[in-house]
């Protein structure tokens, strides 16, 4: 049996039903990255011998007759910004290099109560501040369907992890695109939930009031069943929203007849959009308007705002939330210093990336004295704005789609040389997370050159069950989500 081939649903039933034992399914997964590893270079970290023995326990107790969690046995790719006890966490920063989490994230005590065996700690874009995931102090993951190419950011080692089959789910954070943008290069289902409906409890902040954390998956099925066990208020996390989780598995089968889909023409205007694109967004919504979908063209009138508003926003609280690493509490410290400032500095300058330094001097500029009304407190007004309009669109139709990126996958140092064209690439994901709002990227074609291409869903609050129920019917129709990159043939490109 090919089981890096399963998806995560079936790898369960499979081991719930002794068909397959725990310890064969982490053994295969980790021969995999053994073998595939050392050219994607998805993992900052991988937990080898923790991975067995987790799935020895999960074995131990299904032999037992005890009860388990859905999750039993299946084996779970975390990125490197959720804290796991035990275990070092770096944010792909040198400043955090030798730091162990003495607790659990939210969504890790959840997964791990539901069996889910953890595989290891992904590679990301430093403190997930990036879309390609080059912003990483350690490596350059590589796009499992070629590659000479990038594969988004900044959760691109969690997104390539699952591409590869390298494990069958994994977790991201999207603070601006950063699990729909990976996805949608990757060629995998990512799902970025409303603000609140998961815990961040555990989450090494970034912009607090625009991250959350979400799952990859290759399957709407898959996605439905991580996002159900992480869902929830949570009492460590204020932001975290009293509203109930729906079982979103046995919402999949619902259908989309009658269901209003909204096409933002300021988001299919071609102009930058690669051509190739835009064709098969209008493809896909065709094929769901088969399935019995009615298609409307609306308008968000302050699209063009949304990145300037993120730029403002973003590194504002990154600048607040990142003043904590200061060589004093956590990871490393600058050796050699006279005095508490100097040794404030030299961490600092030393820790820390050119990306993540750019974003802290942006963001405390925007705070400044004689400033702050100027760029900050605007941009908080046009971000109202931009979630009225999203709230008078969701009057005319149930779902947004639009594209999750303007072009296919590049290749590393493309655009690294130029922020404002790197910044560009969440150009279409960034509204979403300055309206609270849900939203998944699911795969809908290839190029002619063979890079996947991703179709964004976007909905109402809390209506993550809609964005996977037009998932999964999207998948009865086209079933791109089950092609999987030939890596041979990527490693000769």
């Amino acid at each position: 049996m090919n089981i890096p081939s399963l998806t995560a649903a079936e790898i369960a039933a499979k081991i719930q039903s002794r068909e397959l034992k725990a310890e064969a399914v982490t053994a295969a997964y980790l021969d995999r990255i053994r073998e595939h590893e050392p050219e994607i270079h998805a993992f900052n970290e991988v937990f080898g011998e923790q991975a067995i023995q987790q799935a020895k326990e999960i074995d131990g107790r299904i032999a037992k007759g005890e009860p388990v969690g859905p999750l039993a046995g299946v084996p779970v790719a975390i990125k490197d910004n959720l804290v796991i006890r035990g275990e070092h966490c770096t944010c792909s920063s040198k400043i955090l290099q030798g730091f162990t989490a003495t607790y659990d994230a939210t969504v890790i005590r959840k997964i791990r109560q539901a069996g889910a065996v953890f595989l290891g700690h992904t590679n990301l874009d430093e403190f997930a501040m990036g879309s390609s995931t080059e912003n990483s102090a350690f490596h350059t993951t590589r796009n499992p369907w070629d590659t000479t190419r990038v594969p988004g950011g900044s959760s691109g080692g969690s997104a390539a992890a699952v591409a590869a089959r390298m494990a069958p789910l994994s977790l991201g954070s999207d603070t601006g695109g950063s699990i729909r943008q990976p996805a949608a290069f990757c060629g995998v289902l990512g799902l970025k939930p409303t603000y609140g409906r998961v815990s961040r409890f555990g989450l090494v902040a970034f912009a607090s009031s625009l991250d959350q954390i979400g799952p990859f998956a290759t399957t709407a099925r898959d996605c439905a069943l991580f996002l159900r066990l992480i869902s929830g208020q949570d009492d460590r996390d204020s932001t975290s929203v009293p509203e109930p989780v729906p079982d979103y598995e046995a919402l999949l089968s619902k259908g989309i007849k009658g269901l209003r889909i909204g096409l933002p023409k300021e988001y299919l205007i071609g102009g930058g959009m690669d051509p190739e694109i835009e064709r098969a967004i209008r493809e896909a919504v065709k094929t769901l308007e088969s399935a019995g979908a009615m298609v409307k063209e609306i308008s968000l009138p302050h699209t063009d705002y949304c990145l300037a508003v993120y730029y403002i926003l973003a590194p504002s609280e990154a600048s607040s939330n990142l003043s904590r690493f200061d060589g004093v509490r956590y990871g490393s410290r600058a050796p050699n210093t006279t005095n508490l400032m100097e040794l404030y500095e030299k961490t600092r300058g030393q820790g820390f990336g050119p990306e993540v330094k750019r974003r802290i001097m942006l963001g405390t500029y925007a705070l400044s004295a004689g400033y702050y009304d100027a760029y900050y407190a605007k941009a908080q007004k046009v971000r109202t704005l931009i979630k009225r309009d999203f709230d008078k669109a969701f009057k005319e139709v149930d779902v947004i789609a639009t594209p999750t990126t303007p072009s296919p996958a590049f290749k590393p140092g493309e655009k690294i040389q130029d922020p404002l064209q790197m910044y560009l690439s969440d150009i279409f994901t960034i509204s979403c997370n300055l309206a609270g709002l849900p939203g998944l990227s699911l795969p809908c074609g290839f190029t002619k050159t063979h890079l996947p291409i991703g179709l964004q869903l976007l909905g109402r609050p809390f209506e993550e069950g809609t964005l996977l129920t037009v998932a999964h019917q999207y998948e009865q129709m086209k079933d791109w989500n089950r092609c999987a990159p030939e890596l041979e043939k990527s490693r000769e490109r």
